[in-house]
């Protein structure tokens, strides 16, 4: 399985519009984020995590010309408002599959209301085929995805674990019933906004803790803010395990 992070920065993205912060200024490319997402790709199945509002030029980044399917994390902008750019996909493939818990493709209807229409139906819109998740198991391609429930603030999300993969983002607080899924997984990813509390994501500390509980092979962290600071920096203050993601990072399980 290979994994591309296509984006690991927070909702604005680094650098921030007009922002004259030391990190916005940087000219390293691994302090440059686009919007969180990645590409998971095995065997010859391509799927995506989220969707956000620099979906276009990730795909060309990456040079993706294919995708079975879109897994929402939830519905924040910084993670649905691509939706409209999956039409070259749409036009070369049909229908693309996105999955969604029914919450976020109530809110997705709405806000995209001409992806979803049945009749009189604008030529050049995109189109999907709706598949519904719960916090139980299902399907994609010929491997089993196991949901993760998490809170965002007062807000339920899913992270997502493919066999020895498992992919959490925006999250503040999980269960227990839930971190007893992720035992034993191989690569853990997940959200570390910034060093200060944040009401609705793990900081860097709590991001650290929660990944000594599950005890991966490997770590890595996404969802990053200026705020937590340039990436060479953080990383040498990482548990040997640990690593902070970068936007074209590709990883192999």
């Amino acid at each position: 399985m290979k994994i591309t992070f296509l984006g690991t920065g927070t909702s604005q993205g680094i650098p921030i519009i007009g922002s004259t912060h030391p990190v916005c200024l940087s000219q390293n490319p691994k302090d440059k984020r686009l919007r969180v997402s990645v590409l998971i790709e095995w065997e010859n199945f391509t799927y995506v995590v989220d969707c956000g509002p620099d979906f276009r030029y990730q795909m060309l980044r990456a040079n993706c010309s294919k995708i079975d399917g879109i897994l929402f994390t939830h519905e924040h902008s910084d993670h649905v408002a691509g939706l409209d750019d999956i039409r070259p996909f749409v036009f070369r493939q049909g229908d693309i599959p996105i999955y969604a818990h029914e919450r976020v493709l109530n809110n997705l209807r709405q806000r995209f209301a001409y992806v979803f229409e049945t009749e009189d139906k604008y030529p050049g819109a995109p189109s999907v085929s709706e598949h519904r998740i719960t916090n139980a198991s299902f399907e994609i391609g010929n491997i089993e995805v196991v949901p993760i429930n998490v809170m965002h603030h007062q807000l339920q999300v899913f992270g997502f674990l493919f066999h020895n993969f498992a992919y959490i983002t925006d999250a503040k607080t999980i269960e227990d019933i839930e971190i007893d899924k992720l035992k034993g997984v191989e690569v853990l990813v997940v959200n570390a906004l910034r060093h200060e509390p944040h009401h609705s994501h793990f900081n860097l500390e709590e991001a650290l803790a929660f990944i000594h509980r599950v005890n991966p092979k490997r770590a890595y962290l996404t969802h990053i803010s200026h705020l937590l600071g340039f990436h060479d920096e953080v990383e040498q203050t990482l548990p040997e395990n640990v690593f902070l993601a970068f936007d074209n990072l590709e990883i192999y399980i």
